[in-house]
């Protein structure tokens, strides 16, 4: 019963361990599914069932039919003509870090869009090319493309490969883009999206700052229309560096300085439409005028023949055949694959999960996984490369008033005039503007670097991942930088449970609340009562850990304090056999000064046997370990009666850490130490029946609700045997140690209960 008191509030109810509240309060029988029931329900049909998978795998069934025309059509017009100008001049110039000629970006921004359309669940995120994944798909092809015949290592502009070295990392790049789709797709209909929970988000953040660095390096060639061989072993990035800067004398100097005009402008915009977004009605499509006046000048004043400058070049209208993937390609970069895919559908996911909450819509993120697999294969189908989100395009459709993805369908129309009607107008336009572009894009990425000092002072592991990230993702590459830093991310979580903030708990202010004893100043310890905490998993990495914890906890070791017991217990009984020791009713009599210690070596060759209980039921006497002992026998005295396990936050144990567990228990038990635990739950205490953790040693009795309740238990339990003799009676129950001189045993049937000290002559 709780009665409320002003601020305060009184409990009335019995001191609970689990039996006894188990014996008042009848449980409930559950039945818990097995993987056959989840089986029989996953395969199981019904009118109801179909509508939902139908929905669920068609997400535009369910929002288009609830369209506000009126409403909504105007500014999704607006949003997707806007988002849809990006879409060009992004597809266009992430095209260049895939290494392949730019119209191929085009295909990337149509197919994706339209695909995302009729299977993405979010609004208003704008899927197509993404300059990480750009990046990516762009390291496995320039890998593939240096073993291609007649390759010269060098992909500065299209005169200097040749068409057919372009059309085989068109082939490599669309081949991975379709078994990065297969690879999403799969997991999608498998419902394994959360995959994606073990890329957290300093370590994206990480990732996608060294994987700016790498595009921002990768574009050098570029602005500067330098002759700059692949690489792509580790440390490829510095020798990069060092291929450009070796040559910077070869500088296009055309090329340079529009490339720095372009990126300067576009970099002033982007910061007028970031602060004055709350008061321009759409963002000033900067990209889109730039590279207008950027074509025009190019044209008029002939920079190709005049400067020598690399231009976009000849673009075919209309689309080309779709063909089939290279399943050599498949076997060579199924490393690569794997990567892409998670990191376009973490990236895209995390940019849906921000304006699913912002707008109060639900997201599935194994339809996402779906949708972007689809689209990643038709795309890499018709020789596009693969999307997922940019997170500057999102932001355009959203910031622009995009209210569903019928924005996007607009901007998949300005992409498809382009291909199929005015793709020749930019033919003149300078790759370098399009390397401007794409680094104008990478500020947000690169301002992540700020990141550090805000993690270090909320979490230093995060800081620390996200730092390893950065560093492992530009020295060893893209594919193996991931792959090392999920290791190291998961190595954190091991570390982190392998090596708990283990604390020894106290009463505060004389209540129910235990607090860390060295946190607070109002503290009240119990007496001979310790209660430790871990607030980890106790599992076969950290048991060693959670032991040794303990020990230093409590003061000793019990499994020490056993052996010692048990040593001095086979001397204590081989003096009582030899008639060395004999007990009276007034005292006990031993007849030698010093005893040896032959028996040493035995017990180091039976050391197991020391392990075992105490067992004193052969003895006419009972042993206080804490009193003294005859001649030279030295045991630890303890003042420890009771331990307090409170496993409050332990959440499961393994096989290998129950037999360590159980193991510690004993041993304490053993040496007539008390042991609770305490705060577990119900599944957790299944377990331990399940896996027979209980017996006559270890019983179920040691479990207890709460901290306060084995407390309370331990107060009333030493109460009550401290109250069962009166003094008077306990000093007349006493016997009378004296020193006896004669040698003799004054009464052989008298047994003495307690073994408070021994008298010798």
């Amino acid at each position: 019963m709780i009665e409320p008191f002003g601020n305060q509030y009184i409990v009335a109810r019995p001191v609970y361990s689990t039996n006894a509240f188990e014996e008042n309060h009848k449980k409930r029988d559950r039945h818990h599914k097995t993987f056959l029931d989840h089986l029989r329900v996953c395969f199981s049909c019904s009118p109801q069932k179909a509508k939902r998978i139908v929905l669920s795998l068609f997400p535009i069934a369910s929002w288009l039919p609830a369209y506000r025309l009126k409403e909504w059509l105007l500014s999704d017009i607006v949003s997707g003509i806007s988002t849809g100008i990006v879409s060009v001049l992004q597809g266009l110039a992430f095209a260049l870090l895939v290494t392949i000629p730019p119209g191929y970006g085009l295909y990337a921004a149509f197919f994706s869009t339209i695909i995302y359309l009729f299977f993405g669940t979010s609004k208003h995120i704008s899927a197509g090319p993404f300059p990480i994944l750009s990046m990516m798909v762009g390291a496995a092809t320039v890998r593939l493309a240096q073993n291609f015949p007649g390759n010269t290592g060098s992909s500065n502009n299209s005169t200097s490969n040749s068409s057919s070295l372009d059309d085989y990392k068109v082939t490599v790049a669309a081949s991975v883009t379709v078994l990065s789709g297969v690879i999403q797709l799969a997991l999608g209909f498998l419902r394994i999206g959360f995959v994606v929970i073990y890329l957290s988000e300093s370590l994206i953040s990480g990732f996608t700052t060294a994987a700016a660095v790498h595009v921002l390096v990768s574009q050098l060639k570029f602005i500067f229309q330098l002759t700059v061989p692949s690489h792509e072993d580790p440390c490829s990035i510095f020798k990069v560096l060092y291929s450009v800067f070796s040559q910077i004398e070869k500088t296009n100097i055309a090329d340079l300085v529009t490339a720095l005009i372009v990126l300067l402008v576009v970099s002033i915009f982007k910061e007028i439409n970031q602060r004055f977004k709350d008061k321009l009605p759409v963002p000033i499509p900067i990209e889109f005028i730039v590279t207008v006046i950027a074509t025009g000048v190019s044209y008029g004043f002939d920079f190709q023949t005049r400067f020598n400058v690399s231009v976009v070049g000849k673009m075919n209208p209309g689309f080309e055949p779709p063909t089939a993937p290279d399943v050599a390609v498949f076997q060579e970069t199924i490393g690569d694959c794997f990567a892409i895919a998670m990191v376009g559908f973490a990236v895209a996911f995390s940019v849906a999960s921000v304006y699913s909450l912002k707008h109060d819509y639900p997201l599935d993120g194994n339809q996402e996984l779906i949708a972007l697999g689809l689209g990643n294969i038709v795309c890499g189908a018709f020789r596009g490369f693969a999307g997922s989100t940019a997170l500057s395009r999102s932001a355009v459709q959203e910031s622009t008033g995009g209210k569903t993805q019928i924005a996007g369908l607009i901007s998949a129309i300005i992409v498809l005039i382009v291909i199929l009607a005015i793709g020749f107008l930019l033919e003149p336009l300078q790759r370098s503007v399009l390397a401007a572009l794409a680094l104008g894009n990478l500020k947000g990425m690169l301002m992540q670097f700020a990141e550090i000092c805000r993690l270090w002072r909320k979490d230093k592991y995060d800081c620390l991942i996200w730092v390893t990230t950065c560093i492992f993702t530009i020295v060893l590459g893209l594919g193996l930088g991931l792959a090392a830093s999920v290791a190291f991310q998961l190595l954190t979580i091991v570390f982190r449970t392998q090596f708990p903030k283990c604390s020894t708990l106290a009463n505060i202010g004389r209540s129910n609340i235990y607090k860390n004893k060295k946190d607070y100043y109002d503290m009240y310890e119990l007496k001979g009562v310790k209660i430790f905490r871990c607030p980890s998993p106790i599992y076969f990495a950290n048991i060693g850990f959670f032991r040794q914890k303990l020990i230093d906890a409590v003061g000793f070791s019990p499994l020490r304090i056993l052996r010692k017991r048990n040593k001095a217990l086979r001397k204590i009984r081989k003096l009582q056999k030899q008639g060395l020791l004999q007990v009276t009713p007034k005292g006990f009599i031993c007849t030698v000064d010093t005893i040896k210690d032959s028996d040493e070596e035995l017990d180091n060759n039976q050391i197991q046997v020391l392990d075992e209980p105490i067992d004193t039921t052969d003895l006419p006497f009972q042993i206080d370990w804490n009193d003294q002992l005859p001649l030279n026998i030295e045991v630890p005295k303890i003042s420890l009666h009771s331990l307090i396990l409170d496993f409050s936050a332990v959440s499961f144990l393994d096989v290998s850490s129950m037999r360590g567990l159980k193991s510690i228990l004993q041993e304490f038990i053993r040496i007539k130490v008390d042991v609770y635990i305490v705060g577990v739950d119900d599944d957790f205490i299944e377990k331990l029946n399940r896996y027979e953790f209980f017996d006559g040693e270890v019983k179920t009795s040691i479990l207890f609700l709460t901290i306060h309740d084995a407390v309370l238990h331990i107060s009333m339990k030493k109460d009550y045997s401290t109250s069962k003799f009166k003094p008077s009676q306990e000093k007349d129950g006493k016997i009378d140690f004296t020193i006896n001189t004669n040698g003799g045993l004054r009464n052989r049937e008298y047994q003495v209960k307690f073994f408070n000290r021994f008298i010798f002559t």
